[in-house]
């Protein structure tokens, strides 16, 4: 059997890139895929593309696609953890879109997508209960996406507002990883917000995972508020990053050896606003290659 540590090494080195999803460069004010690549190259190096099934492709990332530049696939319709989201008609259309994008992966938030059957109504996102036997079911639904389309799979730690079980959202991945031998994709928004729920400091746990196992990082931008004094991080892809997740950020980008790909995740802001942003994390990258 061939190992992650071995299958890694065949990943390609992406760099720096941004996302999108159906729809999202129709919005207001949104970012321009082509502006951004044709006057910022740099921080254009890939497009990570939001995917459900029932949706397909939207006009930006088909012209993305004719452009043949590299591109990931990001599930935005499977939960992981329940077999029967494995059906053959999903499957046969993942399948199809995998030969018509050619994806250096396959990633997604791994936790519930959708509540009930895969139906337009049920959509929604929510993070995994954080239970040893969760672990196991989602690392053994990373194991039969990767053999069912033969590309690499990257679970990625979800956002949410209440988190549900024992363990510390590093020390759940750490087993998914493990039990799934698998690479992760961490966000370091998701985590930050996280970390913050639960009153950890931002680094809390990252000491003891297994960083070699990062295969993917997103930065994206957050807005705090407060509900009859319930306060709350909304994970809103804007430009204003918070400083926790900066500090995650570079705290992996150093330590992350198998690091392949960075998406700042900026898709609904005009391109003037999200070049900070870029050159930041730019920057970061550039001394951890020095």
């Amino acid at each position: 059997m061939v190992t992650f540590s071995e299958r890694v090494e065949r990943l390609p080195f992406l760099g720096l890139g941004v996302s999108t999803e159906y729809g999202a460069a129709n919005a207001s004010g949104a970012l321009d895929l082509a502006a951004l690549k044709r006057e910022h190259p740099e921080y254009a190096h890939f497009l990570e593309i939001g995917v459900e099934i029932a949706k397909g492709l939207d006009p930006a990332a088909q012209q993305w696609l004719g452009s043949g530049s590299p591109v990931t696939y990001h599930f935005l319709d499977l939960n992981l953890d329940e077999p029967e989201d494995f059906d053959a008609a999903w499957l046969d259309a993942v399948r199809g879109l995998i030969d018509r994008m050619n994806p250096a992966w396959l990633c997604g938030d791994a936790g519930l997508w959708h509540f009930g059957p895969r139906q337009r109504g049920h959509m929604l996102l929510l993070p995994p209960i954080l239970s040893d036997d969760a672990a196991s079911e989602l690392a053994l639904g990373v194991v039969r996406l990767r053999e069912a389309v033969g590309r690499e799979v990257l679970p990625e730690n979800p956002p949410g507002h209440v988190f549900v079980g024992d363990l510390h959202l590093l020390d759940f991945f750490a087993r998914v990883c493990e039990r799934g031998d698998t690479g992760m994709l961490l966000d370091c928004a998701h985590l930050a917000i996280f970390q913050r729920a639960m009153g950890h400091d931002p680094l809390t746990g990252l000491d003891g995972f297994p960083l070699e196992r990062v295969v993917e990082v997103h930065v994206a931008g957050a807005t705090t508020g407060n509900v009859a004094g319930l306060e709350f991080v909304e994970d809103d892809h804007t430009t204003d990053v918070l400083p926790e997740t900066w500090q995650i950020f570079e705290y992996v980008a150093a330590r992350a050896k198998n690091l392949r790909a960075v998406v700042f995740e900026c898709e609904r802001n005009a391109l003037a606003e999200t070049l900070p942003g870029f050159a930041r994390i730019a920057a970061t990258l550039a001394g951890r290659a020095s």
